[in-house]
């Protein structure tokens, strides 16, 4: 369908290198990607990942920050970065012909020796500025607090940004410290999509990328141990917001599509169970979504919904009643075909850009090692039977594994 010449090599060192060439495009997006996250961190250094993916900015040897940028701005290009529970990602947008300056680039902020006192300490300010905003946004906080709670004393469990005593612990040693237990070649992924020739990139990621070595031993991940329950926490906001879920499946589990499509069906749009009939037909909430989250060996599933104080009890019972409808019967096949359709659609679309292709690539080689083509993901999703998705909904909407979070505006 849209796949074209996907290529891997890894090399001798350990760096990983994954391409797809795109022929009709005069692009190129390539990012790199390392295994890092708060599921690599403790509560000691919660926060060290993201803060490393700032400090990568601050200046290098060679460039000073604003160089850093304007060395793709001007070209026309988007350098960006961001964290998350199991990655830490840097990524450029270039025109084919800038490839080789978006690799000298990644590869210089990346190729670290060490971090400066100064700089650490400004950049540990505007991070603290950036938590006290999440602090300030009662959905992200309590999508944070639902982790937090469903994963206790575990990485995946942890705030991506750390937290203001977390943070008084990152000094420069720390920094260093984690860099050099997690960027080294082995842990590292590169990936192209668009007008790119694979060996000539794999030339071009030899010469710029020059971390340490890495070493073969099999990452190991701990055990979590997941929570349930319910929990109300009494905030200085005016309106009552919800948060509840379930443990759900890693990434690459066989019921995967199954999962997917029952969040579409539930609040995956518009057109959702969800808006359609709490928020078109009571009113009663602006924002309201159900949303998946896939790891390496954990998931979770679950629903946000924001509403006034005076209606919390009449939400939860709404949703109640909508989870209480896919318990009863398995959704009608019209429904079911139309949810496919979306979930098609949505694949297809993200995929039309080579940033799409790109972070496409990204996380089939993170997490499966194994390419699929576009072809076979819709062929899994069409294949996705109504009893099928009926198990794996009774599984998913367990009220027995509830996790449910509540903040109410203080008295």
């Amino acid at each position: 369908m849209l796949d074209r010449e996907y290529e891997k090599t890894c090399l001798p060192n350990g760096l990983t290198i994954v391409s797809e060439h795109l022929p009709n495009v005069r692009s190129v997006s390539v990012g790199v990607w390392v295994k890092s996250g708060t599921r690599r961190e403790t509560r000691h250094n919660n926060g060290v990942a993201h803060f490393l993916e700032h400090m990568m900015f601050k200046g290098t040897g060679r460039k000073t920050p604003r160089q850093i940028v304007r060395s793709i701005e001007t070209l026309g290009g988007n350098l960006n970065a961001f964290t998350t529970k199991e990655q830490t990602c840097y990524t450029v947008d270039v025109l084919d012909e800038h490839l080789s300056r978006a690799l000298d680039v990644l590869g210089d902020i990346l190729n670290r020796k060490s971090f400066e006192e100064p700089e650490v300490d400004k950049e540990r300010k505007v991070i603290l500025d950036e938590i006290l905003m999440v602090e300030d946004t009662p959905e992200e906080m309590i999508l944070d607090l639902f982790s937090e709670q469903m994963f206790p004393d575990h990485g995946l469990g942890l705030p991506i940004l750390g937290t203001p005593r977390s943070l008084a612990n990152l000094n420069r040693s720390e920094l260093l410290n984690f860099y050099q237990q997690h960027y080294k070649h082995d842990n590292v992924l590169v990936v192209a999509a668009g007008n790119v020739h694979h060996d000539k990139l794999v030339k071009m990621c030899g010469r710029y990328f020059k971390m340490a070595p890495g070493s073969s031993e099999p990452e190991k991940f701990s055990k979590a141990t997941i929570k349930s329950g319910e929990f109300v926490f009494e905030k200085p906001i005016n309106q009552a917001h919800i948060c509840l879920g379930v443990p759900s499946f890693e990434y690459n589990h066989p019921r995967r599509f199954e999962a997917l499509l029952l969040n579409t069906i539930l609040g995956g749009g518009m057109g959702s169970r969800l808006f359609q009939n709490i928020r078109e037909k009571h009113g009663i909430a602006y924002g309201i979504y159900s949303f998946l989250d896939f790891y390496y060996d954990y998931g979770s599933f679950g629903v946000y919904l924001g509403t006034d104080k005076s209606n919390l009890k009449r939400s939860m019972k709404l949703l109640e009643r909508e989870f209480d409808k896919l318990r009863r019967r398995p959704v009608p096949m019209k429904e079911l075909e139309e949810a496919k359709s979306q979930l098609r659609g949505s694949l297809v679309l993200a995929l039309e850009s080579s940033s799409g292709r790109m972070h496409r690539l990204a996380t089939i080689e993170m997490y499966t090692g194994v390419y699929r083509s576009i072809d076979e993901i819709i062929d899994s999703i069409n294949s996705v039977s109504r009893e099928a998705l009926y198990d794996t909904t009774l599984e998913l909407l367990n009220p027995e594994k509830f996790l449910t979070l509540k903040f109410v505006p203080k008295n």
